[in-house]
C-alpha cells in the first residue's frame, strides 16, 4: 500500500509505504536491530508502555535533537516505560552516535535490514528508503494511544501532545 500527500521533506511531497495507523489500533509487530545487531521486536517490550521516536537519520540536526530530547525525558519516566528511537541508520553508526552524544536512556534501534518497522507502521519513505519523522505511545497491551506523523520531515514532533498522551495512561 502506498500513501501520498502525508509528508514532505523540504516541501517536496513523498510517498509512504504501508498502512495508516490510528489511535486504538493494535501496534503492528516488527523486527529491528539493536547496536549489537541483536533482533528486537514488539514482544521484547511486552507489558511495558512504549514511547516510540522515529527519525529519518541521527546524522541530521533535528533527529539528533529529537533523540537527545527523549534521552533527557526518559530519566524521569517510570520503570514500566521504555523509550525506543528507530531509524534506518546502521547499527554501527547508532552505536557511535549514542557514545558521542551520551544517549543511554533510550533504546536506539535500526530498521535498515528489512524495513520491517517502516513498512508495517506505514512510515517508510519510498523515494528515500528512510523513515519519516513520527512519534507514538503504545500502551502495555500494545494498543496505540497516540501517534503523530510529522507532516514536514525537517520539523520536530509535537512533544507536548505526546507527553500529555503518555501521562494520560500512566
Amino acid at each position: 500500500m502506498e500513501r501520498t500527500n502525508v509528508v514532505t521533506m523540504k516541501g517536496n511531497p513523498l510517498t509512504l509505504i504501508g498502512p495508516e495507523l490510528k489511535v486504538g489500533d493494535k501496534a503492528p509487530d516488527f523486527v529491528v536491530l539493536d547496536k549489537g545487531l541483536a533482533p528486537k521486536g514488539l514482544k521484547d517490550y511486552s507489558g511495558k508502555v512504549k514511547v516510540i521516536s522515529v527519525t529519518p537519520s541521527l546524522d541530521t540536526p533535528v533527529c539528533d535533537m529529537q533523540a537527545q530530547w527523549f534521552n533527557d525525558e526518559a530519566v524521569s519516566l517510570p520503570g514500566d516505560v521504555v523509550v525506543l528511537n528507530i531509524s534506518m541508520d546502521l547499527p554501527f553508526a547508532i552505536g557511535r552516535f549514542c557514545l558521542a552524544k551520551g544517549v543511554d536512556k533510550v533504546e536506539v534501534l535500526s530498521d535498515h535490514r528489512d524495513a520491517s518497522f517502516g513498512s508495517s507502521w506505514g512510515l517508510l519513505i519510498k523515494e528515500l528508503r528512510l523513515l519519516c519523522r513520527a512519534v507514538a505511545v503504545v500502551d502495555s497491551e500494545d494498543v496505540i494511544r497516540y501517534i503523530q506523523v510529522v507532516p514536514e520531515a525537517t520539523n520536530a514532533p509535537d512533544y507536548d501532545s505526546l507527553m500529555a498522551a503518555l501521562r494520560s495512561i500512566l
